[in-house]
Order: structure tokens, then sequence, then C-alpha cells
């Protein structure tokens, strides 16, 4: 495989795991968000239950009774003395990211494809870095604005220097009801754009990435 990460001179973003978002109203629906580092890019990433579990342990540092799956991978490589470089996220195409795990023993080099979702929870449990390429944070990444008051910004720096996990509460579940109305196709450009903003604001990211779709897709009719 032959992606642009095996060329240094390609510019890349690093980012960092911010949090998992998640929906009782959506049964099995999460939304992973990586933030890019030193800048204000947030990137929602849809991922199934398993893995959210598996993100959501490693971040609030929860060791289980028995190995899960990528525990269980990170051992085995371990054992034979094989490291984990890096993750990239080469791609993003019909709302699916595309990734790649880069191994080294020492000797030589092997990238391997991934489902974005494992080799993030990999990536956790390993202290590897994790990039992707400025058109996919162009492409799919959300713009937070920065807090005014110096509690809500210590609030903010908090968050993302613990990687806590947000869970909705029921003023956002009502929020996603809210906006989770049919006919969105049929808002103005401008109701969507403010849509989003609500959105954002209120860290709904999941519904934010659908309002988002359907708003790139108006922009280019």
């Amino acid at each position: 495989m032959n992606h642009d990460s095996h060329n240094p001179s390609h510019k890349r973003v690093k980012l960092k795991v911010l949090g998992i978002s998640y929906s009782q109203i959506q049964t099995g629906a999460y939304a992973l968000i990586l933030a890019q580092v030193n800048g204000p890019y947030r990137i929602p990433v849809v991922i199934g239950a398993a893995e959210a579990q598996s993100i959501a342990l490693r971040m609030e540092s929860i060791t289980p009774p028995r190995p899960m799956t990528h525990d269980l991978f990170v051992s085995f490589a371990h054992a034979f003395g094989v490291k984990l470089k890096e993750v990239f996220i080469y791609k993003f195409e019909d709302g699916i990211f595309s990734s790649e795990l880069t191994f080294s023993d020492g000797d030589r080099t092997v990238v391997i494809d991934s489902r974005t979702s494992d080799a993030i929870a990999i990536a956790m449990r390993t202290s590897a870095p994790i990039y992707t390429t400025p058109e996919i944070v162009e492409e799919t990444g959300f713009v937070m604005e920065v807090q005014n008051t110096e509690e809500d910004t210590d609030e903010h720096s908090n968050a993302e220097e613990n990687d806590i996990v947000v869970e909705e509460t029921d003023t956002d579940l009502e929020n996603n009801d809210r906006y989770h109305e049919p006919r969105l196709e049929q808002y103005s450009i401008e109701e969507l754009e403010r849509t989003l903003k609500k959105l954002i604001d209120t860290e709904q990211y999941e519904q934010a990435a659908k309002v988002s779709e359907i708003l790139r897709n108006k922009k280019k009719k």
C-alpha cells in the first residue's frame, strides 16, 4: 500500500482523541471526536458500540477483568517486538474514514489497512501518534468557538486534557429530537448553517455530521 503517509514532504495534521458523544435515541450510534492538535478543528467519526466501549475504557484508564480484542492485539505485537509507529487517516469517501497502521520491528516496516475505529483504539493503547490530511480536516472538520469567559475556557481545557467521555443530558436528547426532523433537505442554506452551529455548540456531532453533508450537497447544486 502506498499512501501519502510514506512521503515525508506531504503535509499532515496531527490529531488527538477528545471524547465520545452518544445518543440514547439512536441505539448503537456513537461519534468518536478527534481534535486537531494546536488547532480549532474537531472531526466526528461514527463508530460501533464495541469500539466505542473499547476506546472509552482506555480514555478513563479502566482495565477490564479480561483483555479486550484491542488489548490482545497490542499484547501480541509487543510479545514479538513489534511497535505501532503511527496511525494515518488517509481517505474519507462515502461517509467512511479509511486508516492505515504503520508497524516496525526495528528491521522492517509494514503498513496495514484498518478501520479507523480499530486504529484509534490500538493507537490509544500504544501512545502512537494519529495523523490525517489537511483535505480531510477541511472536508469533515468543525471549528469549535472559543468561549470568552475564563471559567468556560478552563472547563474546555480540562476536558481536553483529561479526554473526558461526553454524555448527553436530557436537554441534549430533546435537542437531538428537534434536529432529527425529516425534510432537512428542504431547509435553506442559511437554516442549515444555523442548525449546524447549534448542533456543534451543544456537541451533538453525529447529527451535525448529517446536517453538514446535506449542506455540502446543497452548496454543490
